[in-house]
């Protein structure tokens, strides 16, 4: 449980420092941050596994890079689910998803497996 606990924390900081390097990826308070990471975490869930196989082979002809696309429209559809959690549009969302990929790869690996 400790360790689920850290990875929304972590997920949240994310979040906000996304949401400072990204212009148009907007987080208005640590509390929306950790209900967005909430949201983000239950459509990456049930929604994102549905986009996949129904673009499968789109993202075969684009040898993986539409997921790119895929990611972008979760964290798009988690701004619109989530209140003081804003994505102003496709190219916010799209730059945002891969800071935000970045920035928490780099938050985990700056953890690791301490916890």
């Amino acid at each position: 449980m400790p360790r689920f606990l850290l990875t929304w924390l972590l997920t949240a900081v994310a979040l906000v420092i996304t949401a400072y390097l990204v212009p148009g990826f907007v987080i208005t308070s640590f509390v929306a941050a950790l209900v967005a990471a909430v949201i983000l975490g239950l459509v990456n869930a049930v929604v994102k596994p549905i986009l996949v196989v129904l673009t499968l082979p789109l993202t075969v002809v684009t040898l993986g890079l539409f997921l790119f696309v895929i990611n972008a429209i979760t964290i798009w559809l988690a701004g619109l689910l989530t209140p003081g959690f804003d994505v102003n549009g496709f190219l916010p969302a799209l730059v945002g998803s891969i800071v935000l990929t970045l920035v928490a790869g780099g938050l985990n690996f700056l953890v690791g497996d301490r916890f």
